[in-house]
Order: C-alpha cells, then structure tokens, then sequence
C-alpha cells in the first residue's frame, strides 16, 4: 500500500514538474515574442496642435490626430509604434538619413517634397490664417504689405510666405516652431505670421491679444511621408484609403476639432 502511495505521489511530482515548464516555456516563447516585435519610427514635430502635440497637464506623451491614425495604421500591419519629436525643418531629412520609417507632421505633399520623399494618399485638407495682434489693422492679404511675416520652417506656410512676399511686398522670417511665432508677434519683433488654420484656432482661442484672418485658398492637403521606394508606402496607403472608406478617419478628425473640416 505505501508503495502504490509513493507511486502515485511520485507522478503527481513528475506532472507538476512538467506542467512548471511548460508554462516557463510558454512564458519564455511569448517574452520572445516581445522582443522580436516589429518597431516603426515615425518622426513628427510635436508643437502642432490638434496634430502632434504635448498636453503637459496629462503627461510628456505626444498625443493628436496624426498620433491617432499612425497608431491605427501600425496596428493593423502588426507594428508597434515609436514616435520622435524634432524640428519640423529636419523632418525629410530624418527620412532620408534612415533615422525615421515614416513622417506624420501635418505635412503636405508638395511637388518640391515629392523628389525628395513618397507619399501616401491625403488624408487631410486645411487653409491658413494670418496672424497678428489685435490692434494691427491687419485684415487682408493686401494689409501685410511692407512687413515682417513669419512662418515655420519647412512648412507649406513657409511656401506660402514666400509666394505672397513677392506679390505683396513684404519680408518674411522663418522659425522652428509655432510657439516662436506667437511670441515674436506678442514682442514686435514679428508684425503677422501665415499658421495652419486649425493650429491657429487653437492659439487664438488661448491668447486674447492676437487675432487671425483666414487666407481663402487651400493648397495640397495633409499626407504620410516615406523614404523613396520604402516598401511601406503601398502598405500603409491600403490601410489608409480603407479608414478613409470606413469612416475611421472620419471619426478621429472629428475627435480633434470641435467642427467637420
């Protein structure tokens, strides 16, 4: 009887041992998994609200819609997503040197970008406003002539600023990011700036002493930048062109703006 008893405890201990290391190979072969995931880097310039951004009184994250659709379209091909915030300006290059997979900055797909970089579909079209302070008498186009405009660098309101200094007359500076903008016209220093209609919106809702006027043109929408001949383009542009289909884009645009663009 002690013999069956030693028998039968025996293989309860050989079971557990086995079912130990089963689970350990399991846990082994998922740990695994992790650490073989595939990681995108998407480069962005997080100064760009409701687009990229930084909410500081939620967190050091860089949240917004082009966060939003870069997450739902890595998801979906199996990737995990690592963002990097630079100077809009250094953006293509980031691209071009291998240090980005791809770029969502609220970029357009201009023709000067397009020998440089590929693009995906547009997923997004916006207009411009001019900037300046309350007390300017700036109301149109034809009121910048003969000063000071600023506009970020690298951007297709830097493009903007370009074409009008010449058919308005006045000149225009470029600065790395948006809030350098504001706070050169908040000190003289600048006398307008040309932003992202939407992104201004979200400036002169929170500073009472600028104003903006809406430029009524729009040019190129908004589209993902790759390397030349990246093998993600056709990927992410399927992807993209179903979210587009289905309503998701859609949905998270509408998430960021208090109205349909």
């Amino acid at each position: 009887m002690k013999k069956i008893i030693s028998m039968l405890l025996m293989g309860m201990l050989i079971i557990g041992i086995l079912a130990a290391c089963g689970g350990a190979g399991e846990e082994s072969a998922n740990e695994s998994d992790n650490k073989d995931a595939k990681v995108l880097k998407m480069a962005t310039s997080g100064d760009y609200a409701p687009f990229e951004y930084i909410d500081t009184a939620k967190g050091e994250e860089i949240i917004g819609l082009d966060i939003d659709i870069a997450k739902a379209i890595t998801e979906k091909l199996g990737y995990e997503l690592e963002v990097q915030d630079m100077d809009f300006g250094g953006l293509i290059s980031a691209l071009q040197n291998g240090q980005a997979d791809f770029v969502m900055a609220a970029m357009s797909a201009t023709d000067e970008r397009k020998e440089s970089v590929d693009f995906s579909d547009t997923y997004y079209t916006s207009k411009h406003i001019i900037v300046s302070k309350k007390d300017s008498g700036i109301k149109s186009v034809d009121d910048l002539k003969g000063k000071k405009v600023g506009a970020q660098l690298g951007s297709i309101q830097e493009e903007k600023a370009k074409e009008l200094a010449e058919s308005t007359g006045f000149t225009y500076e470029s600065r790395n990011r948006i809030p350098e903008l504001i706070q050169e016209i908040l000190a003289g220093r600048l006398d307008a700036a040309i932003i992202e209609d939407t992104v201004a919106k979200g400036y002169l809702k929170e500073t009472k002493d600028i104003q903006g006027v809406t430029i009524e043109d729009a040019d190129g929408g908004y589209a993902i930048a790759f390397p030349k001949d990246s093998e993600l383009t056709e990927a992410f542009n399927k992807e993209l062109k179903a979210m587009i289909e289905n309503g998701e884009v859609d949905k998270i645009v509408k998430k960021w703006f208090d109205t349909e663009k």
